[in-house]
């Protein structure tokens, strides 16, 4: 099945969008295909301002339809406490935001952008989106992150080579209170990091301390910048330390 047939069969569908690579294509294909779309971006504590501003640009260049949902994620407990599977509890909590505001927009089917080159496991987020019922297209025509790239690249989206980010609290260990100024530290801290050049890296949350987890590549550089980083983080953390094995994911 190709994402042309697949909205066919679903020509009116309400897509979870987040900025990234992999919802902006899909919402390309979507308004391509002649479907009629409505992009809903889900606005909490866990995602830094540059990822609206993505998304925002996004939506303005494709004449796409977007609504913006504030969602306080910090208002629930089974989320605050960060949990092993936070993820599930607020997936449920956002996607159940986006699929009320979608059915009152007249919308039934809700997509969200997983690819063919995601784990679809027993991942706890995952759980959330199944028993919502949530489509996943590019998933289930084949196409993995690296031909999304390559297809958003041929179409002209910017967001064709946008690195992965996982969302804030992420960078909090399962099991420590997730807070809002936790939250904020990290995303003052990776913004002082993009603003030097940095990317595809991870500020981590280490009992008041940052943990640096950068791509090989980059450390050089950060030798270059050690002084800048230094001052720029100690701003929010008592101390700055890097962590030497090379890691994925998120």
């Amino acid at each position: 099945m190709t994402l042309q047939d697949f909205f066919r069969e679903e020509p009116s569908v309400a897509l979870a969008f987040s900025g990234g690579v992999d919802s902006s294509y899909l919402l390309y294909e979507a308004i391509r295909s002649g479907a009629k779309v409505k992009a809903y971006y889900v606005k909490s504590a866990f995602q830094p301002q540059f990822e609206l501003d993505d998304a925002l640009r996004l939506a303005r260049e494709l004449g796409a339809d977007m609504a913006v949902l504030p969602v306080d994620v910090l208002a629930a407990p089974e989320v605050c406490a960060n949990p092993a599977d936070r993820c599930y509890h607020c997936k449920k909590r956002v996607f159940s935001t986006i699929l009320a505001a979608a059915r009152a927009d007249g919308f039934h089917v809700l997509l969200d952008g997983t690819n063919a080159s995601d784990d679809a496991g027993d991942r706890p987020g995952m759980r959330a989106l199944r028993e919502m019922a949530v489509r996943s297209p590019l998933r289930e025509c084949g196409l993995t992150k690296a031909e999304i790239r390559r297809r958003s690249k041929e179409a002209g989206l910017f967001t064709w080579d946008k690195p992965a980010y996982a969302c804030l609290a992420t960078r909090v260990p399962a099991g420590v209170p997730i807070t809002g100024d936790i939250l904020s530290r990290t995303e003052a801290a990776e913004g002082a990091l993009f603003a030097l050049g940095f990317t595809d890296f991870r500020v981590r949350w280490l009992d008041g301390r940052a943990k640096l987890q950068l791509p090989e590549d980059q450390l050089p550089r950060l030798l270059e910048h050690r002084a800048e980083v230094l001052s720029a983080l100690k701003q929010w953390y008592g101390e700055v330390l890097l962590d030497l094995e090379v890691r994925g994911g998120n």
